[in-house]
Parts: structure tokens; C-alpha cells; sequence
């Protein structure tokens, strides 16, 4: 099935030369379907680059959905043309009064920030909590789900001594899980981060569940309100570039850096890197969009509650 994006969306022309099928709002509303409603409250500074990397890994479904981008109006993007932000985002502020099946929110380059030191916290404090209302499943990435894990359950987060940077092995602690279905016994997936959060903090909280970790990148993904919520430290979400392309922008930049970890074959960073992380990816947003939106939502959307 299609994914129902905005017309003229730049990722588009990239995702029709990768076979993947997208149809236009006006288009999909002649249809007597409901498709699931999709928030992406996307707070990376190349917002193009990510919302490519999500509708990609979205399109996997069978499920019609249609994807709406959000934004923090207290917030104004330097790195992302005016136009496009005008042409393809709402601000929160005018969402707030709907409800949607499904919210993805994205990390973001501030985990050296305080939380209450972040410009817009007070307003993603109220994303937060709509999205408890509101939304039938949230999805927090990275610094989202650091910020997360805080603001409902006062989980605070860690800096590391150095940068978690690298495509690390993981194991599941609860493999049972819908969100596993499909899964090999162990998944790889690329991390990018200064910061993170402790087993022994999360475990004193009840109702938090960690369902995935790794020996080097720590905590993985914690799963809270029986699947209404999952907090997710890595970029399962990443293109085959994405790691390649922030080291060599941190190199320009004169930071000390280290390569990305069991990325670059052979670690020669003149090597395409080998992709380890797909089929998980696929897999966990499918089984997230099956079996936590599209089979708990209500068919009234408005009947959604916390």
C-alpha cells in the first residue's frame, strides 16, 4: 500500500527511484479507506535527510498511512529552507486538537544541554503529553527518548567519556515480543550519541521494560504502557551514509572523533560501508505499525484515549 504524503514533498523523486509507492493527499481522499494517521515531529537540523530516512523505512508496511511532518513554533530551523518548513509542516499548536494512530519523534544534536535549558522544552513537554491522549503509539528516537524517559518517568541521562558512535550487536530481553517478530536472535544497528541512560535507573521505574541492550552501546529500547510507548537510543532509521557522513563532517570541523565503530570494512574509512542493520529496521517499524497502531487504534480515530 502507499504511503499518503504531501504533493511536491522533495523525498519523493528519491523514493520513486527506489520503487516505492506514494500517493498525494488530494489523491487519497477519493478513497473509501481510513488509512492510519502518522505524526513525525522531526527535530534533526536536516529535516529533508530524515524525513527521506523515515518514509523509506515506513514504506515497508502493507498498511495505508498517511504521514504528516510537525514542528516546535518556538523553534525556527537554520538548516532547512523557510519555504520547505511553510510548505510541509504544521506547528504543534495547530495538531494539538487531533488525534493520530501513530507519533514518531526524532532525536536531536542536544545532549550536552540540560533538558530545561533546551529552548523549546516547555513546548516539547506538551507535545509529550498530548501524545498521551492522543496518539495510540509513540516511537521516541535517540535524544527523544532520552527526553522521554525524563520527562514521564524522571530517568536522567548520562554523558559518555566518548561519543557512542558505531553499528553495534544487540540481544533482546523480552524476543516474545510482537515488536520482535521476524527477528534473528541477535540485530546490529548504528548508534550516534554523547549520552545514555543506566539499567539501574530504568529498573527502579515501574513500568519501564528493557526489551533490547548491547554489551557496547548500553540500554536499547525500552518499552513502557504495554507498547503505547517505546524509547529507542539507536537510528535504526539511518541510511547506509548517514554514520560515513557525520564522521567526516566532525573531521572538517576539526573535533576529535573517533571512526565509527564496526562500520567501514576492514575500518578503512575509504570502504563502502556494508549495511547490517536493514532488515531490523524493516522488521520494527512493520511490527510497529501492525501490531501496536493499526491493531489497537479504533477505527474512530477520535475515540482514541490515554
Amino acid at each position: 500500500m502507499p504511503l499518503i504524503l504531501p504533493d511536491q514533498l522533495p523525498a519523493i523523486d528519491e523514493l520513486k527511484q527506489e520503487n516505492i509507492f506514494t500517493m498525494g493527499y488530494k489523491r487519497a481522499g477519493s478513497q473509501q479507506i481510513r488509512p492510519l494517521r502518522l505524526a513525525v515531529l522531526n527535530l534533526m537540523p536536516l529535516k529533508i535527510t530524515t524525513e527521506t530516512d523515515f518514509i523509506r523505512i515506513l514504506s515497508n508496511s502493507a498498511l495505508q498511512i498517511q504521514v504528516e511532518f510537525m514542528k516546535i513554533k518556538s523553534h525556527t530551523s537554520k538548516n532547512t529552507p523557510i519555504e520547505h518548513m511553510l510548505a510541509f509542516y504544521r506547528n504543534f499548536e495547530d495538531m494539538k486538537h487531533e488525534k493520530y494512530d501513530g507519533l514518531i519523534v526524532t532525536g536531536a544534536p542536544l545532549e550536552f544541554i540540560d533538558y530545561e535549558d533546551v529552548t523549546y522544552w516547555k513546548e516539547l513537554q506538551e507535545v509529550f503529553n498530548w501524545a498521551h491522549h492522543n496518539v495510540t503509539s509513540t516511537i521516541y528516537v535517540c535524544w527523544a527518548a532520552f527526553a522521554g524517559l525524563y520527562h514521564f518517568y524522571g530517568v536522567p541521562k548520562h554523558n559518555t567519556a566518548h561519543k557512542v558512535f558505531g553499528v553495534f550487536r544487540h540481544k533482546m530481553l523480552s524476543p516474545e515480543l510482537p515488536i520482535f517478530r521476524g527477528f534473528d536472535d541477535e540485530f546490529f544497528a548504528p548508534h550516534s550519541r554523547h549520552c545514555t541512560v543506566l539499567r539501574k535507573d530504568i529498573e527502579k521505574v515501574s513500568g519501564l521494560h528493557i526489551i533490547a541492550e548491547s554489551r557496547d552501546a548500553g540500554v536499547t529500547i525500552v518499552e513502557a504502557r504495554n507498547g503505547r510507548e517505546f524509547f529507542i537510543t539507536c537510528h535504526l532509521e539511518y541510511s547506509p551514509l548517514t554514520l560515513d557522513g557525520e564522521y567526516k563532517r566532525d573531521l572538517k570541523k576539526g573535533l576529535k572523533i573517533n571512526k565509527p565503530r564496526n562500520y567501514y570494512p576492514g575500518g578503512n574509512i575509504n570502504k563502502e560501508p556494508v549495511v547490517k542493520w536493514r532488515a531490523a529496521a524493516n522488521l520494527l517499524y512493520t511490527n510497529w505499525l501492525n501490531y501496536y497502531v493499526y491493531q489497537e487504534t479504533p477505527f474512530n480515530i477520535d475515540d482514541i484515549k490515554e
